[in-house]
């Protein structure tokens, strides 16, 4: 009978041997397995801090895993089917991170969806490369941007030959793909790199009946966030490479950026989810999508709210969609997705994922049951019911075509000072303004401050949109460049 190594956690099995060889520890951290921090370890539990350890040569390095981790690593590849997987402890943010300084360098230039997560532009301040935005069509009902056509990244390979790299959003927040396979083959064609925001899409390399993961359709970088819908701990998450990235290379730039303080909290949580998901991830994520499925059915049926599927395919812009995703239009029932949002929060105790300017998504997964759901159906009906009014006056998209004046690097970096917002039209905006979650930029260093995009702040503050970005905690001020572009 074959042995499924896959069945393996070297790293927790390295740390349940840790825990019985009654090391003296004198090394960090300081709370020395929980003794120094007593509150610490009643709050957390001794099983956990007793394991809050520092690389020692039992347990491998993360810098440079010869061991312990690097045999976590393989199977971690084997199990998404990369050449290679990275532990990574800084959240995908740190993935997405080190696949954009993986491949690009000041000057390149990068071709993708203006939708991307702030961690992208984050990296381009960091190396200077040079955004190619392939703006997306937003879908006029849903007001949600979609994915990228093929004729649009083809045009922009066209026009800008000298590009690096292709990223591509798979899926997006609301669980829309592109085409990534063509796209892959596209950008290989033009000896570009395709890279993949896996964010959200973890299980789409072990449940039947997903859209195409980044790494079947041969891309050569996939940044996907385990602590999503893979069930491991918040902040850990997994960079995967294809047959064509030099590892060494790649595990460089992770080094240039990740903590050399591994948290093995976070990577036996992978490890152990790792574990999980190739032996069980098959039924599991059968369950999560037939939720959903029955999710939509019930939130269409009470009227008023729109609970999207994969209706909306259509070959394209919308290739293929996430049958995990239950994303809800809500503006038809007068109410802002950010308004539906607080309402299930503060007065039924639910908390969903975000809700933006006219949608909500409550992210399900592995840990929900049939009884949430029909608490959060019943919510949103009784919301209906309460407080459904005209909503003529709502916005009614997410996303604003951005005119790019400078890099986000030069912008980032150059000399700056604060006006009011409601000064700042026509002016170069030196920072990011979005609402978190999602994490979409609404403005990004380098772009120019238009009056629609300012109309789209002040409405989504009235909204009660959580706003991150600016200096300015209120933001009622924002940076600009001082120099006139």
């Amino acid at each position: 009978m074959a042995v499924n190594k896959q069945d393996k956690a070297p790293i927790y099995e390295a740390l349940q041997r840790f825990r019985h060889m009654r090391v003296v520890p004198f090394d960090v951290p300081g709370h020395k397995h929980g003794r120094g921090n007593p509150e610490l370890t009643n709050f957390l539990g001794a099983q956990c801090v007793s394991i809050d350890v520092n690389s020692m040569k039992p347990l491998d390095n993360l810098c440079h895993p010869i061991s312990v981790i690097r045999e976590a690593e393989i199977l971690a590849a084997e199990a998404f089917g990369a050449a290679h997987a990275f532990l990574m402890v800084g959240g995908t943010t740190s993935s997405v991170q080190s696949m954009v300084l993986s491949t690009c360098k000041r000057g390149d230039k990068i071709i993708l969806p203006r939708n991307v997560h702030r961690s992208v532009i984050n990296a381009l301040v960091l190396c200077g490369a040079i955004p190619v935005y392939v703006n997306p069509e937003v879908d006029k009902k849903l007001g949600i941007s979609l994915g990228m056509k093929r004729d649009q990244v083809k045009k922009a390979i066209q026009e800008n030959p000298e590009a690096v790299a292709v990223l591509v959003n798979n899926p997006t927040y609301y669980g829309i793909c592109s085409d990534l396979k063509a796209i892959v083959d596209m950008a290989h064609d033009a000896d570009m790199y395709c890279l993949a925001d896996e964010a959200h899409g973890t299980h789409f390399y072990f449940g039947e009946n997903m859209p195409l993961s980044a790494m079947k359709a041969g891309a050569d970088m996939a940044a996907v966030s385990m602590h999503k819908s893979g069930g491991s701990l918040t902040q850990s998450s997994l960079l995967l490479i294809g047959k064509n990235m030099n590892e060494g290379h790649v595990r460089k730039m992770i080094n240039l950026t990740q903590t050399t303080s591994g948290s093995y909290l976070l990577m036996s949580s992978l490890d152990i989810s790792r574990r999980n998901l190739a032996l069980r991830g098959k039924e599991v994520f059968k369950k999560v999508a037939e939720m959903a499925e029955y999710a939509r059915e019930e939130i269409n049926a009470v009227g008023g709210y729109y609970a999207f599927g994969r209706e909306l395919i259509n070959g394209d812009s919308i290739y293929d969609f996430d049958p995990t995703k239950l994303s809800i239009h809500t503006r038809d029932i007068g109410l802002a997705g950010i308004e539906v949002y607080d309402l299930l929060r503060d007065e039924y105790d639910i908390q969903i994922e975000f809700g933006d300017i006219g949608n909500i998504l409550a992210y399900l997964s592995m840990g929900d049951r049939p009884q949430e759901l029909e608490r959060l159906v019943s919510a949103l009906a009784e919301i209906r019911r309460r407080y459904q009014c005209d909503g003529s006056g709502l916005m009614d998209h997410e996303y604003i075509d951005p005119e790019v004046v400078i890099s986000p690097q030069e912008a980032f970096y150059a000399r700056k000072r604060s006006v009011p917002l409601s000064e700042s039209e026509g002016s170069v905006c030196s920072e990011f303004v979005m609402c978190y979650p999602p994490g979409i930029p609404i403005l990004s260093p380098g772009e120019r401050i238009t009056a629609d995009i300012l109309a789209y702040i002040e409405f989504a503050k009235l909204k009660g949109c959580s706003m991150t970005g600016p200096e300015d905690p209120e933001i009622e001020y924002i940076n600009i460049l001082e120099e006139v572009l």
